[in-house]
């Protein structure tokens, strides 16, 4: 196997490294030595152990930071160093958790966790309870303050604001490992994300796979940010979620490329996953009436915004089209749920290229193939 055919390294949820750092600092306060490096029990039974990269014992509590290896996943949490200090709590009180520096704390609802928790999930939450039982023992009581040097920067670069998590970044995680480019932590974002807009009693959401489709959707129907759902290119993850999750109304935006992939059939419209067929775009400019030779020059443009460019040039709108067609291949994702779906195209500007309105996937009726 070449060096290019290597597979990818695994990392570690912030999460899991939480954990080891609070059960590090736990066993500490107890026998005044630091375990390193330090074993954690993850969901799946795996156990990995973690060289601590700070340790400290005080006066009534330990410290102890382990640093975030997230493998060869280009997440913005890599380096982070997840400290906890662990001290005693009154007795009765359980594991009680703390925000301290960089750490979120939740102000909506809708996250797993209620308004003015540390933005802890529940997963992690039971890895550090559970870390600490195994040097402490069941049902001890103790306070975890879990900081992140540098967190609130971090989260910057994240969708925390949006959900209402503010100071710092949220300590995630389900099975502990991260999983290379799985993007799982933009899906996690995703349904948190509309979970808020939920529990907020929205009846629109807008996902829109980039900044300018995004802004240009916020204008066009006037939303508040809560309504807005960094969807990327993940439309069929979010639209599965709205099944099972609905909202009354929802709005997919896109730019015109990833707009004619979803036409095609594509439910993940990232450029990975194939090229837009332009040759589709000539077709709809020969619906409407183009002559054979500009559809030919639409098929054989640079590029999808070239061949919209053409054909807005000489008087065909064929956005409408590659919005009805995006609808025809999203739509069926909401089968049976109440839910209003629309589609809108933009180009790189903001402007408005194409729009198939709100309406409901009807699955007794046959869908216009063309």
């Amino acid at each position: 196997m070449s060096n290019d055919e290597q597979p990818l390294r695994r990392g570690w949820t912030t999460g899991t490294c939480a954990a080891a750092a609070a059960k590090a600092a736990c066993a500490a306060l107890l026998t005044g030595e630091f375990p390193d490096p330090v074993t954690v029990t993850l969901p799946g039974g795996q156990t990995p152990s973690f060289s601590l990269a700070r340790w400290e014992l005080r006066h009534g509590e330990a410290l102890a930071a382990v640093v975030k290896d997230a493998g060869d996943d280009p997440d913005v949490t890599h380096g982070a160093v997840m400290t906890a200090i662990v001290r005693r709590a009154p007795q009765g009180a359980g594991i009680v958790f703390r925000a301290g520096s960089g750490v979120g704390t939740v102000t909506l609802p809708g996250l797993p966790m209620p308004p003015g928790e540390p933005a802890i999930n529940p997963v992690p939450r039971r890895m550090i309870t559970q870390g600490i039982a195994e040097v402490a023992g069941e049902g001890c009581d103790f306070e975890v303050e879990i900081s992140v040097p540098g967190g609130e920067e971090m989260a910057r670069r994240t969708l925390n604001g949006r959900l209402g998590v503010v100071g710092g970044i949220s300590v995630l995680g389900t099975t502990g490992i991260v999983v290379p480019y799985s993007c799982s932590a933009w899906i996690h974002s995703i349904h948190r994300g509309i979970d808020v807009a939920r529990a907020a009693g929205l009846s629109h959401v807008s996902g829109a796979t980039g900044s300018v489709s995004e802004a240009a959707a916020q204008k066009f129907h006037g939303l508040p940010d809560i309504a807005l759902i960094d969807m990327g290119d993940f439309v069929g993850g979010m639209l599965k979620y709205i099944r099972a999750h609905p909202v009354p109304r929802v709005t997919i935006a896109g730019g015109v490329a990833k707009m004619s992939k979803l036409a095609q059939g594509m439910l993940d419209v990232h450029s990975a996953r194939g090229a837009p067929d332009q040759a589709m775009l000539a077709g709809f400019a020969l619906e409407q009436g183009a002559n054979p030779d500009l559809a030919e020059r639409i098929g054989n443009a640079n590029n999808v915004a070239e061949a919209f460019h053409i054909a807005q040039e000489n008087g065909f709108r064929i956005g409408d089209l590659v919005a009805e067609k995006a609808w025809e291949t999203a739509a069926p994702l909401l089968r049976d749920a109440d839910v209003e779906l629309e589609i809108l195209v933009f180009d790189r500007t903001g402007e408005l290229m194409g729009r198939a309105p709100f309406r409901r996937h009807d699955a007794s009726r046959p869908l216009n193939r063309r």
